[in-house]
């Protein structure tokens, strides 16, 4: 059997965009030449182009997914989604491949439309008896009524965008006059923002994936910030400590596990996942899904994985299987 052509998607559109041209490095660097024949496939707003092992670059032609290389025009067998924001996390490539019949390691688009929304995502998971923090939507151009947030949320709060991750333009707030300052920080990353309680409690992180149709979830990871929040800073400058496996007993890792397990089959996720979760009177509260999480060297899936005992090489390998097994929706 030849080697299976697997583009390794990177960059997109959105502030996470040097985030993902790292995780895409990882996943390129962990998958084994002898079985799999990469080439990073970068997206920009202005081009979209393919590199070969080689550093020479081809243009992609977006409308097939095709790329030349001589007279040879190339088509991928299977593509890496490790783009984070728009256009990989929120679901535009995945109704692409879809068209294109073409599988990936990502969520089909009606999942990951909904998980990059949090607000709507948040609205889905109330249904399933998960709890999450009592919030307020607000939206660019809305008149400001700063009584009647604190009063749907209370103090402190976070002011988040609606559609991004790694942190980028979340505020807390713990004062009234500071609301209005955050929201306009959190405007600047999207029109749409989620206003939410500060939960407090022990944060703690989980990736899941699946195998062999089961649902697999990794050891859960303890977040110490020296911050106020596991911000931007804490994620990747070394403002955070990680403990693997987090502090909990048995009773808490069981709920986690189960609950993260429900999000996985219920929200129909493909590939790798990673939750979030504040501890709160030994209750879980979701804070968000991630359903193209970081795989830098700094991510916590990586640091999940090695804990587990599990080789990057063959997680990479097993999520492309995965994906190969299953029909492009």
């Amino acid at each position: 059997m030849g080697k299976k052509i697997v583009g390794i998607a990177m960059g997109g559109y959105s502030s996470e965009r040097e985030i993902s041209l790292q995780s895409g490095m990882t996943v390129i660097q962990n998958i084994p030449p002898s079985r799999w024949d990469c080439y990073k496939i970068i997206v920009a707003k202005d081009q979209w182009s393919v590199i070969d092992k080689h550093e020479k670059p081809s243009e992609l032609n977006p409308d097939d997914f095709t790329f030349k290389q001589g007279d040879q025009t190339i088509h991928f067998d299977i593509i890496f989604n490790a783009i984070h924001g728009s256009p990989g996390e929120d679901g535009q490539l995945a109704k692409k491949f879809a068209q294109l019949k073409i599988p990936h390691t990502s969520c089909g688009f009606d999942t990951a439309a909904l998980t990059f929304d949090k607000r709507a995502c948040l609205e889905a998971i109330k249904k399933w008896d998960i709890p999450v923090a009592r919030s307020f939507c607000f939206d660019e151009g809305d008149s400001l009524d700063l009584d009647k947030i604190i009063e749907a949320v209370g103090l402190p709060c976070f002011v988040k965008p609606n559609r991004s991750g790694s942190s980028y333009g979340i505020v807390k707030v713990k004062e009234k006059w500071e609301l209005r300052e955050a929201i306009a920080v959190a405007l600047k990353e999207d029109s749409q923002l989620i206003i939410e309680t500060a939960l407090v409690g022990m944060e703690i992180s989980v990736g899941a994936y699946a195998l062999n149709d089961k649902v697999i979830v990794l050891p859960i990871t303890e977040i110490i910030t020296e911050n106020d929040f596991f911000d931007y800073d804490a994620k990747y400058n070394g403002k955070s400590r990680e403990i693997i496996p987090a502090r909990l007993d048995e009773k808490t890792v069981t709920t986690v596990n189960k609950l993260v397990k429900k999000l996985y089959l219920n929200l129909n996720i493909n590939g790798v996942c990673r939750s979030e979760f504040i501890i709160v009177d030994g209750s879980p509260h979701l804070l968000e899904v991630n359903t193209i999480p970081g795989l830098t060297a700094a991510s916590l899936i990586p640091q999940q994985l090695k804990v587990a005992g599990i080789q990057l090489s063959d997680f990479f390998e097993s999520l492309l299987e995965e994906a190969m097994k299953k029909p492009v929706h």
